[in-house]
């Protein structure tokens, strides 16, 4: 793993523990370094690498570590790495396809207190929070909420009320966002682009709260998945433009290719209902029903209108499972 010392966030930036009404210190030790080696066979090996380095949170003090779910898809090993150096190998028990979450069961002791799980749905916007990276003060950024929204990911990923914080991150993924309370509030996803006008972007953290983590978390521990039926996926990145949903790319072998999708598609319609947003077409094709489903699409194509049907999967089982330790 490589040394916590390779990089720091700008001294402007990171937060004073005299700003703050809890013990700063103690909370930023609950986050640690993650790295996932993943088999250059792995299904997602292609899209996120075969080697991912990121953070997590120790949110159990059995060594139960939270983290952003795409560190440790199909990893066949992971370690972890303290603030003060100690390190211990990991297990990767659960990734959660709708939360974005995953979870890591450390097999050594990390000697870190647990980061209390705090309730996100309290949060509000213009409040200020730290978004904590491994490594103390150095390696965190005193942010505010700038917004709660919906979110649509590419990947058929919807969030009904993702967190963005700013100033941005430079290392988000798996990066905790501690609240005022000094409790955990969310876990770090993505860097984005905001543009405030034409000549100035800002870039912003996605945040996935903490709220959407509790009623799934037990089902992660003893099944490895939400008991729940999975929902039907597709295997393909769209993006809007214009105002239509494009198809920039597909997942190799998933259902939607083998249905005959294609990369430059407009899709029109799904299941007779049109859609111009990614948050339409995901939740459209979600309304249909579990995985297996058939779900018609109305695609337009080189000029030309058409339907076409595909039969959804279940993205879990086109991924490698953890091994266990």
């Amino acid at each position: 793993m490589s040394s916590l010392s390779d990089w720091r966030v700008r001294p402007s930036v990171r937060p004073r523990p005299a700003d703050y009404d809890y013990d700063l210190e103690a909370a930023l030790s609950s986050v640690v370094a993650l790295r996932a080696e993943v088999p250059s066979d792995a299904f997602t090996a292609g899209a996120l690498g075969t080697e991912r380095t990121g953070n997590g949170v120790l949110i159990r003090a059995s060594g139960l570590v939270l983290t952003i779910g795409y560190l440790i898809t199909e990893a066949e090993s992971v370690w972890l790495q303290t603030a003060n150096g100690r390190m211990a190998p990991g297990h990767a028990l659960a990734y959660d396809h709708e939360t974005g979450f995953g979870l890591v069961q450390a097999l050594a002791p990390l000697d870190v207190p647990p980061l209390p799980l705090g309730r996100s749905g309290e949060a509000s916007v213009g409040e200020y929070v730290v978004v904590a990276g491994a490594g103390g003060r150095q390696r965190s950024v005193a942010a505010r909420i700038a917004a709660r929204q919906e979110f649509a990911g590419y990947w058929e990923y919807v969030l009904d009320d993702a967190i963005f914080t700013v100033p941005s991150h430079p290392h988000w993924g798996g990066a905790a966002l501690i609240g005022p309370k000094g409790d955990l509030l969310g876990i770090g996803s993505l860097q984005l682009e905001q543009r405030r006008d034409p000549d100035i972007v800002q870039h912003i953290n996605m945040i996935v709260p903490i709220d959407v983590l509790k009623p799934v978390l037990e089902d992660l521990l003893t099944f490895g998945r939400p008991n729940r039926p999975p929902r039907p996926w597709l295997g393909l990145y769209a993006a809007e433009i214009e105002d239509r949903v494009a198809i920039v790319g597909l997942a190799k072998g998933g259902p939607g290719q083998q249905a005959d999708l294609r990369q430059g598609d407009i899709i029109l319609a799904a299941g007779g209902v049109a859609v111009t947003t990614l948050l339409a077409l995901f939740r459209r094709i979600w309304s249909l029903g579990a995985a297996g489903v058939e779900v018609p699409l109305t695609v337009l194509r080189d000029g030309e209108t058409f339907n076409l049907r595909v039969v959804s999967g279940d993205r879990n089982r086109y991924l490698k499972k953890p091994r266990l330790h």
